[in-house]
């Protein structure tokens, strides 16, 4: 039978675990029910080395029967804290206030699909392939830092993930060389000023207008200081101040989230945003608490890697491969390709006409389950020819 035969004949187990996994979604750091259930699943395979790299993670590992190299496929497999508002399907999560609203069910899924394939494919198998289920990618600091601190991952020559991307068609896959995601940072910022009467602002230290000119410096620092050509995205999102419409308050507490695509970017856009708040505290009087909370890298797929890859997926899908452009979003992928070359993709899975047309992290988030199948063969294909 042809390996396009047995992905055919696999996806109803996919599409099986898929919405099995929908119904029992667990937050990152407790994934002890579905860690288990992969373990399960893989021990019903022929010839998969299971282990527990952490509590909550799974790594399995196929052996081909021919010299060749180790190459990781990756899937994320935690839920979010979002209460689940589907009503047109017959698996919707049956825990409350948790939902894979990202596609992470999809992606484990996949993943167990295609080891179903390889490890009933050993024979014609060359190397090695590390069937990694990685826990906590929404939490950070992330499950891939965990796993890739086992020292587990040190040796492999290439590493492929990929999300299941409602952004994109059914039937489409990107592909993209470079930066992927963007590093995926926050900032927590407490002014301490002076507060009074609001008819005598002049016996005060406003917090809330300090807070003001704070957030318009960020964006001069977006405009004016990183070129236009570097992506920068500073996004205040929250401002919390007072508690009477006649009182100034003594503090105003923001918060919010940076994007960039470099390290170099990165540390020069926090120097800035702390040197804007220290200037304008000082300009005023009020005293001030900056907090700079360093999240995810940047993805950044190999080129040479990344090149076979789109080879492989042109040969195997045509003109549904397609140059993927930034996304400025975070991904702990990052753990992955700064430990070894890597690449990652986005298999389309939206479809307005089934009602998918929700973003990722929503209550009523849905993706179209015929576009699984790209996502078992893009696994399949990638390990079956990077690792000769």
């Amino acid at each position: 039978m042809s390996i396009e035969q047995q992905i055919d004949n696999v996806m109803s187990d996919v599409f099986e675990w898929r919405r099995t996994l929908h119904r029992h979604p667990e937050l990152s750091f407790e994934e002890h029910w579905t860690s288990q259930y992969i373990e399960d699943a893989l021990k019903e395979m022929d010839g998969i080395e299971i282990s527990r790299p952490t509590p909550t993670s799974v790594l399995g590992i196929i052996k081909g029967a021919h010299p060749g190299k180790k190459i990781g496929l990756r899937a994320d497999i935690d839920a979010l804290p979002v209460e689940e508002e589907r009503t047109d399907i017959d698996f919707v999560s049956e825990v409350s206030g948790k939902m894979h609203a990202c596609g992470h069910d999809g992606h484990t899924a996949i993943l167990l699909g295609a080891a179903k394939i390889l490890s009933g494919n050993a024979g014609r198998l060359h190397g090695e392939v590390y069937l990694i289920f990685q826990h906590a990618e929404e939490l950070i600091p992330g499950g891939a830092q965990e796993m890739v601190a086992t020292g587990l991952f040190d040796d492999l020559d290439f590493i492929y993930g990929q999300h299941l991307f409602t952004p994109v068609p059914v039937g489409k896959i990107g592909i993209t060389n470079g930066p992927v995601t963007s590093n995926s940072d926050g900032f927590e910022i407490i002014i301490q000023g002076s507060g009074g009467h609001a008819s005598q602002p002049e016996l005060t230290v406003d917090p809330v207008n300090i807070g003001v000119q704070i957030i318009s410096q960020f964006q001069a620092i977006v405009s004016r200081i990183t070129s236009p050509l570097d992506s920068v995205v500073i996004s205040t999102t929250n401002f919390h101040a007072g508690s009477a419409k006649n009182i100034i308050p003594d503090t105003a507490e923001l918060s919010g989230s940076v994007r960039t695509i470099n390290d170099d970017t990165r540390l020069l856009v926090r120097e800035k945003m702390e040197k804007a708040v220290k200037n304008i505290c000082e300009m005023y009087g009020a005293t001030y608490d900056f907090n700079f909370q360093f999240g995810y890298a940047a993805v950044v797929n190999d080129d040479g890697m990344t090149d076979k890859v789109r080879q492989i997926a042109t040969e195997k899908f045509g003109d549904k491969v397609f140059d993927f452009p930034l996304v400025m979003g975070g991904e702990d992928f990052s753990s992955f390709s700064r430990l070894v070359p890597s690449t990652y993709a986005m298999i389309g899975v939206r479809n307005p006409g089934k009602d998918m047309e929700y973003p990722h992290h929503h209550p009523k988030f849905g993706m179209d389950e015929d576009g699984f199948i790209d996502g078992v063969k893009m696994m399949v294909y990638v390990a079956l020819e990077m690792t000769e």
